[in-house]
């Protein structure tokens, strides 16, 4: 549908929520027929008001897939599952929320059109009212506590009453976004809908610029994209940065933060300040607080090619989720980060480096060769030429201070990005079948030993994968993967870094 329809039948909508009609609104919305994630918020919210809670949940969850970032939809539908006594699932919503909020104590969404700000200690609540119906009073007492150290808006009176009805054994209401505040059209989005009279009638032309003597009629002038550079004489007026913030200090000066564009009318040079213009106002700033804009980088975006052999990547959407599998979290912790195994600090000192001299003259010596081995960080060995991979795995391990069952060896073939594991399944038996000119190069990952678990095969990741989900396993390419099990046609079960998860099997390679 046009988007100038949608903006229409949005704000129709809108306007029978301030009057309370919310059947009629949901009439409007409904006739949408390609909702955002903020049009569905808005449908959700009118369920809501009409007692209608599973379509509430079936809107917000149609939010989330719009939005997986969104924690105002997180917060809402934690809420309403609450209320339709399906606590697990309130208690995962109440855990995501947390999460998106990215350790802010506030996230205010009138800038998105929703009038509402919500606070980190608002979400605490919401979980101790879902652990108040799971007649988990310590636990709801544990986490009331941490709301009560939050800061924010009605948080003591709200907190200290929610305790008392705790210590009593009484059941806690959920928070809900305010009846009435929904997401709204753009204001200017909404007074294009008006309609306009293109006869070329003069208009009132105002100045944004400062002091500009401009007043009367004028016909529309063309306005090129970019910067407005107002007309002044002299070659000292231009554009340009702020290296860092600056607070005024006396009569004059003008407060700017860092990297803020201001229009330079002239420098003053017997006091070092300059006269700009920012936001609107004009004043005083430091002349060497400024520095010329810098042009913004047009490369063009870099090609990247797939080896050869590697499939196309997967949809951006997974394959449908097994069912059952995905176990409730009981406290508000982020999700476990990725293993160490998988990134790459910058360890310049711990790094092993040869001598330039010394490994050129090591690879003219017969018999021997240089094996480059990149772990969390890269160091260099000079072994045998017909080192076996055992042994080379347990030097590996002695350098590493590990346990050599703990170390798993890989390699790239030629002309692909796959790291293949040296088990010797592959017909490898030593480093002659993977050097190239006197050199080889070796990945190293850490793994734990898994207990009473059995490997049924391993695979090699082609692509990264994100955990979509608490019970997810999350890889990087190339990591080697160890399947305990198949859940289905399209997911697996599998190991890899100390974490065990399930994925897409279009994810990995066998």
């Amino acid at each position: 549908m046009l988007y100038i329809e949608l903006i229409r039948l949005w704000d129709e909508a809108v306007r029978l929520i301030d009057g309370r009609d919310w059947k009629g609104a949901l009439t409007k919305l409904n006739q949408i027929t390609e909702h955002n994630c903020r049009t569905l918020f808005t449908v959700a919210s009118a369920h809501i008001a009409l007692g209608q809670v599973d379509m509430a949940i079936k809107a917000l969850d149609q939010v989330i897939a719009k939005d997986q970032c969104l924690a105002v939809g997180f917060f809402q539908r934690a809420a309403v599952h609450t209320m339709a006594n399906r606590l697990e699932e309130a208690l995962s919503d109440c855990i995501w929320a947390q999460k998106y909020m990215r350790e802010n104590p506030v996230i205010d969404y009138k800038q998105l059109g929703l009038r509402y700000k919500m606070y980190s200690w608002q979400v605490l609540y919401n979980a101790a009212a879902v652990h108040s119906r799971l007649q988990q009073w310590d636990k709801a007492n544990e986490i009331l506590q941490a709301a009560s150290q939050e800061r924010g808006v009605g948080r003591s009176n709200l907190v200290e009453t929610a305790l008392e009805k705790v210590s009593k054994r009484e059941v806690l209401t959920p928070l809900l976004v305010p009846e009435g505040e929904v997401f709204r059209p753009r204001k200017q989005e909404v007074e294009q809908l008006k309609p306009r009279n293109f006869l070329g009638e003069a208009k009132v032309i105002t100045s944004l610029i400062p002091n500009d003597d401009f007043r009367g009629f004028d016909p529309l002038r063309p306005q090129t994209p970019g910067y407005y550079e107002p007309k002044i004489e002299g070659q000292d007026s231009r554009y340009m940065t702020t290296t860092s913030a600056y607070v005024a200090k006396g009569a004059g000066e003008l407060t700017v933060p860092a990297g803020a564009q201001v229009f330079v009318h002239n420098v003053d040079d017997r006091d070092g300040l300059a006269i700009v213009i920012y936001d609107g106002q004009r004043g005083l700033v430091p002349k060497f607080l400024l520095e010329p804009r810098a042009k913004k980088n047009k490369e063009k975006n870099k090609r990247i090619e797939l080896a050869n052999g590697i499939p196309h990547p997967p949809a951006l959407n997974p394959p449908n989720r097994p069912q059952g599998l995905a176990q409730p979290r009981t406290e508000l912790r982020p999700s476990s980060a990725p293993s160490a195994a998988h990134t790459t600090p910058p360890m310049s000192n711990s790094s092993t480096h040869v001598p330039a001299q010394q490994a050129q003259t090591s690879a003219q010596e017969h018999g021997s060769v240089t094996v480059k081995v990149h772990y969390k960080y890269t160091m260099a060995l000079r072994v045998p030429l017909e080192t076996s991979f055992r042994d080379l795995q347990e030097k590996v391990a002695r350098k590493l201070g590990q346990p050599a069952t703990n170390i798993r060896l890989r390699h790239k073939k030629h002309g692909t990005a796959v790291l293949t594991p040296l088990d010797g399944d592959n017909g490898l038996n030593s480093l002659e079948d993977v050097i190239e000119s006197r050199r080889a190069t070796i990945w190293c990952q850490s793994e734990d030993p898994l207990a009473n678990r059995t490997i049924l095969y391993q695979m090699v990741a082609l692509y990264d994968y994100t955990a979509q989900g608490p019970e997810d396993l999350e890889f990087s390419e190339g990591d080697t993967i160890d399947i305990l099990s198949e859940v289905n046609e399209e997911w697996l079960e599998g190991h890899t870094a100390g974490n065990i998860g399930i994925f897409p099997r279009s994810f990995a390679h066998r």
